[in-house]
């Protein structure tokens, strides 16, 4: 997520229409849709409907996460989204189980795209009052001649945000809606995921952390009384053990000739305690990123092993972590 070549707009622009070009749709189809995404998914499958997309994750046997996404229902298929970087690898990946399934397919759908809208004032204009008002929580999702609506997460600042998937043609009248809303840049929706606190993979973090410590159950993504699917033991045991030594952060650094890259140490003096999830550079000359860290070093001044010398500023989240109030004894 991370943007060297553009740097977000500080503060963020509000209403705005932003093309996520680093996304892709997958479209998951035929008679086994739900049965593989429940055995493969951290979301109840029977959650995902007509009006609702919740976040899922996909992991490995040891409860590593090598995707996250959304699930839309469209019709009797389900959608999900995938980072451009990751979408073969994952696809692959996931084919290997859906082969049990006779007649479900994926695919992605080449002419998809998802399209960011920031601020309140975006949902309104595309759609009356009537059905913006059943767009009030994350995940609530209407749909559309040509694509659904979802809300998503609301930023810490408080600006609202939601997902125009297009899978379709729009009609005339939402394309002209879609056209007034002034258009801001693909940097600005990475600061705008990072200021909601949602993470996202990159082949530098796939595979390194349980969706616990990406804070993925904040954002829905975790259904904790679902039946077995791949991981569902290392996740469960996490939660209901009180198990979760290190959670998902947002920081800010001065020191922001480059932001700093997924995967770079998080410091306490010398000793790594976090990695770099996701980062972006704003037009202040500062960078925002999310980093996993550990909850007792939290508090510390801490620093990026790139500029050791430059302490980071802790930034708020748009929701609680009550897992950093508790205690145990594991650290995986």
């Amino acid at each position: 997520m991370s943007d060297t070549e553009n740097r977000a707009s500080h503060p963020l622009p509000h209403p705005a229409r932003i093309s996520i070009s680093d996304r892709v749709i997958v479209r998951i189809t035929g008679p086994g849709t739900d049965k593989f995404l429940q055995g493969q998914f951290s979301q109840q499958i029977d959650d995902v409907t007509q009006s609702h997309s919740p976040r899922a994750a996909a992991c490995t046997p040891k409860g590593r996460a090598y995707c996250l996404t959304r699930l839309v229902r469209d019709g009797d298929d389900v959608l999900m989204e995938l980072p451009v970087e990751l979408a073969d690898d994952t696809v692959s990946h996931l084919r290997k189980y859906l082969m049990l399934f006779r007649g479900t397919s994926m695919e992605v759908e080449a002419k998809a795209r998802i399209i960011g809208l920031m601020g309140q004032a975006t949902a309104t204009q595309l759609l009356p009052g009537a059905i913006t008002d059943k767009l009030t929580a994350a995940g609530d999702t209407v749909a559309l001649p040509g694509g659904n609506l979802v809300r998503t997460m609301s930023t810490a600042e408080g600006i609202s945000r939601f997902e125009l998937w297009q899978t379709g043609d729009l009609d005339q009248l939402l394309q002209q809606a879609l056209h007034d809303i002034p258009e801001a840049t693909l940097a600005d929706w990475h600061a705008a995921e990072i200021a909601a606190g949602v993470a996202a993979l990159t082949p530098a973090t796939k595979e390194g952390f349980v969706p616990q410590m990406l804070n993925w159950q904040h954002v829905g993504g975790i259904h904790f009384k679902k039946g077995c699917y791949t991981g569902q033991e290392v996740i469960a045991r996490m939660h209901f053990l009180g198990q979760l030594k290190k959670s998902l952060f947002r920081f800010t650094t001065d020191q922001a000739a480059n932001p700093p890259t997924p995967g770079e140490a998080v410091l306490d003096g010398d000793r790594p305690v976090g990695n770099v999830i996701n980062s972006v550079g704003l037009s202040d000359g500062t960078a925002e990123f999310l980093a996993v860290v550990r909850h007792d070093a939290a508090d510390h001044e801490l620093a990026l092993e790139s500029a050791p010398n430059t302490p980071l500023s802790q930034r708020p989240l748009p929701y609680s972590v009550s897992e950093r109030e508790q205690t145990g004894t594991s650290d995986t």
